[in-house]
């Protein structure tokens, strides 16, 4: 006999890290409303640091979405790979030159590009892809803020066949490695 109803116990285990947090917070500020040299400088910082995870926790937890798409998310050892039904494969997380948020026909995917053009396309919704929250945020100079916007933003027209015009309109730019792509041609060189 389960003593939790399904529905409370994965409501708790979404928001586990975000409690986890907030009890760390808490036990800081515990901490510093002893008093002392010591434990209020540790209980601060210790209120810093869960304040912090929280942030991070509240983003991830925004991440996760719902398994709707067929297939499974593998990140292991800096490699990402999905292995789907139809399509699927392989690349390199330290390779990675851009990452896209399309919508082909309602359903919302990512698009990691390789520097040698090799991509990836990974269903938001598939089985794993809240690991993909973690080397995103690794990566160089990436905005996770407008990463996770954009993962919330509305997908848009959903059921349409796309042609190769809506397709552009429903490609969002997320990140791009700095100096990755095509380089200018200095003058004097032919």
């Amino acid at each position: 006999m389960a003593l939790m109803r399904p529905e409370f116990r994965a409501g708790l285990s979404r928001w586990s890290e975000v409690i986890w947090a907030a009890g760390m917070m808490v036990l800081g500020l515990w901490l510093a409303h002893l008093g002392g040299l010591v434990l209020i400088p540790a209980g601060l910082a210790l209120a810093a640091l869960g304040l912090g995870w929280g942030m991070t926790a509240l983003r991830r937890m925004r991440f996760a979405r719902e398994t709707a798409a067929p297939g499974m998310v593998e990140v292991d050892e800096g490699q990402i790979g999905y292995l789907g039904p139809t399509f699927g494969g392989y690349v390199s997380a330290r390779d990675l030159t851009e990452l896209r948020l399309l919508t082909i026909n309602g359903r919302r995917l990512w698009r990691l590009k390789q520097a040698d053009g090799q991509a990836l396309l990974v269903p938001v919704d598939a089985a794993g892809a809240e690991r993909l929250y973690d080397v995103f945020a690794a990566l160089p100079g990436v905005d996770m803020g407008a990463v996770v916007a954009a993962l919330d933003a509305p997908a848009g027209p959903g059921g349409e066949p796309s042609s190769a015009l809506t397709l552009a309109q429903e490609s969002r730019l997320l990140w791009h490695l700095p100096g990755a792509g095509l380089q200018p041609v200095q003058p004097g060189q032919g």
